[in-house]
């Protein structure tokens, strides 16, 4: 994608819709007037008064407790510097949503138009009424170094300048891991830390709080080794001053067992490697290039442990594997701040996690056998589901021993299974998704690609790696299409079934058709004028295995789009065939079935469409609790459908004990597990919320999720088409850019799925 691309579409996802990329929502009713009466006037006098009488129920009687400032006044604002409060507050609002999307914490974010210290200090300190916690963010040094200080012995909630303490907690595992793959003791390695700006010298730090010994560090800044005859050091580099007879860069990585890297790009040497030690460490972390390149590094040393900042590489050290858990582990013992216990507790629980036997889910995601703790596997992966668990409870227990927790935890079991349910839904599961599509892309025919979303959908599935597209439709249309919007497609092949009507496979495509249908009143004439309908055209291709999957939908109907699948590829022998939505909810994904297909299924094939559906939630990494719907709860009213429900789940518990399914059940039952258990204690569905509902026809579970997806915010993926011989999808008419994207998604993990099974 070019650069002036990107630039725009960076440009346009910040400003499309609602500008920005977060906002507030009531977390309260307020559709009636009692409501509003009780969330204003008169009736919030109560909390009030009582916040009044003791503070501390300002976490029982507001938002406080989850509630974090992302504080900044632009000064050092990623790679970009000073540029000022108000144009970093794009990166503010950004820390805001990773803060959401990984550990369920709301944040303001507050940029402070200062360069003032004392008043920098000020204005935060007056905020600690409302914030459960403060982030410090892009402040540069050595401002940052005071504010925080300040802050942390003034204030009385939990204080942390990510920019030192995130990359130090990180790398800090990083190098614990490191050192015991390397057989080397922390307290006797040589240190080489490159840079001393904030990150430098708080990493500096924590590496002596983990094991390091000052006397084997050496730091270089811009002027090259901070040396102790130096004039005019502050006072942070001249904690870190050496009396060694060595000046540069070259001179100091002579032997040297590890190096730290937050300075430049292409800084280090192969020179300067080769002169390490044996069984060197190299923690190159400068954005977007590091000190030196990762293929480079590894090239030169084979002996090398090798981390850098970036994603595209092993051993990525990122921060976001533990702000968001620090500060979730805080403010859930209302720790008064975040000590050196703390981040250390952070440290060794991310190492530990490293050495743990990796979720499947993870090996998917990274295209992977079997990840497991080496030198291409030294720190968990950002998408790691238990680092909420793991890093966030090592953190609470330490607040709790360090004397610094207002609210103790006993039971721990209970504290993580809060915390898998607080991260119910967001995007997780869609992320997940996608790393799993990326370790095998398959090749997708999209048959209607002459349409922009369709195009555009396209290019980001190719870009990002999920999946090899095929563009079936008039050349000169597609590629004027992509011409006037600058699309990056080139090489993706382009199809026009007109121009291969003479073809042999054509003619192939058109043979197949004729006889699976010509006792259906199809000549071998029709089959042929079919074919020009891209539809048939492109199921064909998966059919003959020229493709691995189709999607359409886009500007036809349901019922047109599936026909041509049907005629072509047909059902698994002795299968139905369900329609599948995942709807992406605050408690997380929802699977809904039948909702496309099947009008008013017997008991049977209510039994037909569940299995349908264990099976296809299961490929995802989901275990289904399945509930089938009607409006009674056994038995409680009677009729035509309670009593096909019934019998749908009495045919599945004799037929299929092994799935978690009840019914009938009506739908308020079957999301709300304590209304459940206690009036229905005898159900198997007891003790969590059902996440698969089996509507009894089609027109139920259509207008459900239909009307979810407009009044209940939640997004829908699908419809996932199910029992098919071979891997076709439907989109819904006038899909979404994002939509179409997280169809291909499910398609290519649907057909890794079926060439798997048919190994």
């Amino acid at each position: 994608m070019s650069k002036i691309n990107r630039k725009q579409e960076a440009l346009n996802y910040h400003s499309k819709g609602r500008p920005g990329k977060i906002e507030v929502v009531p977390t309260k009713p307020t559709n009636s007037q009692r409501d509003l009466s009780l969330a204003y006037s008169p009736g919030v006098a109560e909390p009030c008064l009582a916040i009044a009488a003791n503070k501390e129920d300002a976490y029982k009687y507001t938002a406080k407790g989850n509630l974090v400032a992302v504080i900044s006044n632009g000064t050092a604002v990623l790679g970009l510097g000073d540029i000022g409060a108000q144009a970093g507050k794009p990166v503010m609002e950004g820390k805001g949503l990773l803060f959401k999307i990984f550990a369920d914490i709301d944040v303001f974010d507050i940029e402070l138009d200062t360069k003032n210290v004392d008043e920098f200090v000020n204005i935060v300190k007056a905020l600690e009424p409302t914030f459960g916690g403060i982030n410090l963010e892009d402040i540069k040094a050595p401002e940052c170094f005071e504010i925080e200080r300040r802050l942390k012995a003034e204030m009385s909630i939990p204080v942390m300048h990510d920019d030192q303490h995130g990359t130090a907690i990180i790398s800090g595992a990083a190098l614990i891991n490191a050192c015991e793959l390397q057989h080397k003791d922390i307290s006797e390695v040589k240190i080489v830390v490159n840079g001393a700006g904030a990150a430098a010298i708080s990493c500096t730090g924590m590496y002596m709080s983990v094991g390091a010994k000052k006397e084997n560090i050496v730091m270089l800044d811009s002027k090259g080794v901070i040396r102790s005859d130096r004039e005019n050091l502050d006072k942070m580099k001249a904690e870190f001053a050496t009396d060694r007879d060595i000046h540069t860069l070259a001179d100091a990585l002579k032997d040297a067992d590890v190096f730290i890297g937050l300075s430049a790009a292409d800084v280090m040497t192969e020179e300067m490697l080769l002169s390490m030690a044996d069984k060197p460490i190299v923690l190159a972390m400068a954005n977007p290039n590091p000190e030196i390149a990762y293929d480079l590094a590894v090239a030169t040393r084979s002996d090398i442990i090798m981390g850098t900042g970036r994603s595209d590489y092993p051993n990525q050290v990122n921060n976001v594997l533990g702000f968001p858990y620090i500060f979730r582990g805080a403010l859930d013992v209302r720790a008064t701040g975040i000590n050196e216990e703390m981040k250390i507790a952070a440290v060794r629980a991310i190492a530990d996690l490293a050495k743990q036997s990796v979720p499947e889910a993870v090996n998917q995601a990274y295209n992977a056998n079997n990840l497991k703790f080496g030198i291409d596997y030294i720190i968990p992966k950002p998408n790691d589901p238990r680092l909420i668990t793991e890093v966030s409870v090592a953190v609470a227990k330490a607040a709790i021993e360090s004397g610094v927790a207002r609210m103790p935890i006993t039971d721990w079991d209970k504290y993580k299974e809060d915390l898998r349910q607080r991260m119910g839904k967001d995007d997780r599961i869609m992320r997940d998704l996608t790393m799993v599509a990326k370790r095998d892309a398959k090749r997708v025919v999209f048959a209607e690609a002459d349409n922009y979303k369709i195009l555009r959908a396209a290019q980001i599935v190719k870009e990002e790696g999920i999946a090899v597209p095929i563009l079936l439709g008039k050349k000169a249309k597609i590629n004027k299409l992509i011409d006037d919007y600058a699309l990056e497609l080139e090489g993706v092949e382009i199809i026009d079934p007109v121009e291969e009507i003479e073809s042999e496979r054509y003619q192939k495509f058109a043979d197949h058709l004729y006889k699976k249908r010509q006792r259906r009143g199809l000549s071998r004439l029709d089959a042929e004028k079919m074919l020009l309908d891209r539809n048939y055209f492109g199921a064909s291709l998966v059919e003959f295995g020229e493709a691995d999957t189709l999607i359409s939908g886009m500007t036809k109907n349901y019922a047109k789009t599936i026909r041509p699948a049907l005629h072509v590829i047909g059902a698994q022998p002795g299968s139905k065939i369900a329609g599948m939505y995942m709807m992406l909810t605050e408690k997380g994904p929802v699977f809904f079935g039948d909702t496309t297909v099947n009008v008013d299924p017997c008991a049977e094939e209510l039994v037909d469409i569940t299995v349908l559906l264990d099976k296809a939630i299961r490929k995802m990494g989901i275990e289904p609790r399945i509930a089938l719907l009607s409006y009674s709860n056994f038995g409680s009213n009677d009729g035509k459908t309670p009593q096909k429900v019934r019998k749908a789940a009495q045919l599945l518990h004799d037929q299929y004990p092994s799935i978690i399914v009840d019914g009938d059940l009506q739908a308020n039952f079957a999301m709300n597990p304590e209304m459940l258990t206690a009036n229905f204690p005898f159900s198997n569905l007891n003790g969590h919320a059902a996440n698969t509902l089996v509507f009894p026809n089609l027109e139920s579970g259509n207008i459900a999720y239909k009307l979810l997806q407009e009044i209940g915010n939640a997004e829908a993926v699908g419809p996932i088409l199910l029992g098919m011989n071979k891997p076709v999808h439907v989109l819904q008419l006038d899909s979404s850019v994002r939509e179409i994207v997280n169809m291909v998604t499910i398609a290519v993990v649907d057909v890794q799925s079926y060439q798997k099974g048919r190994q």
